[in-house]
């Protein structure tokens, strides 16, 4: 399918590994120009000549901390007006909800709500005056069903969800659309660090914690970031329209609800 994307430009936050990473490979598929971040200049460097080399697009790597208002000037001074923002940021570490200090969960705040509210204030008029506008929130199935231990990141990214939901409808008419894609367990980096701390805590092997993750899947399997990048893609695409305001669980079915 031709997303009708060639020819846009792309930021993608925190895309040098993971599932940010294969956002940015899926948009650069479609022809996009993107822009891509992270803070390990070696990573992003790598990741930046993958991603061009695969696709011939232009990839455009920026490093910096997107929580931090000089990351996200130099995302701009690297891509002044871009069509599509993939708001991303790596959560906070798992830990017991008791050790979070204040600043803890002001840092948690900011890095997983307040980075991307800032960043959308900053391109959403120039895409409303350009009639056409992508923003994608890349959260957590945890916003939906919160995880003990992952209390900070769930609060952060629910905020935001929150946030957001009114925001969209307030743009939808200039041909804006804002959307969530709540990740379940995927196979990153992130998980993988997870399991090892779950598995220390509780003293088993790692692969009993991840055996019991997967049996919670009705897929009974973990997420393929190919798999992700592609429906994001998918909603930065012109067919994704008229859904706006929506927050897409891609869980393999864990979540056990209707609605």
């Amino acid at each position: 399918m031709d997303l009708g994307i060639a020819g846009r430009s792309a930021i993608v936050c925190a895309s040098s590994r993971g599932l940010g990473r294969a956002c940015a490979q899926k948009l650069a598929e479609a022809g996009c120009t993107v822009v891509i971040n992270g803070r390990d200049r070696e990573r992003l460097t790598a990741t930046a000549v993958a991603i061009a080399e695969s696709t011939r697009a232009a990839v455009i790597p920026v490093v910096g901390d997107v929580a931090t208002p000089e990351g996200q000037a130099a995302l701009l001074e690297a891509c002044p007006a871009p069509d599509i923002l993939v708001n991303n940021n790596a959560g906070p570490p798992f830990r017991d909800f008791r050790s979070l200090g204040r600043d803890d969960i002001l840092a948690g705040v900011v890095a997983n709500m307040v980075a991307a509210i800032e960043l959308t204030q900053k391109v959403i008029d120039g895409m409303r005056a350009r009639r056409f506008g992508r923003i994608v929130n890349i959260t957590s199935g945890s916003v939906k069903m919160p995880l003990p231990g992952l209390d900070l990141s769930s609060g952060a990214r629910a905020g935001l969800t929150a946030f957001m939901a009114g925001v969209a409808r307030s743009v939808a008419a200039d041909g804006v659309t804002i959307n969530g894609l709540l990740p379940g367990v995927f196979a990153t980096d992130r998980l993988a660090a997870m399991l090892a701390t779950t598995a220390q805590t509780r003293g088993v092997d790692i692969e009993a914690v991840a055996a019991e993750r997967l049996a919670a899947v009705p897929a009974r399997r973990l997420g393929d970031p190919d798999e992700f990048g592609a429906a994001c893609a998918f909603l930065c695409s012109v067919h994704a329209g008229y859904i706006t305001g929506q927050n897409i669980l891609i869980d393999g079915g864990a979540f056990p609800g209707a609605l």
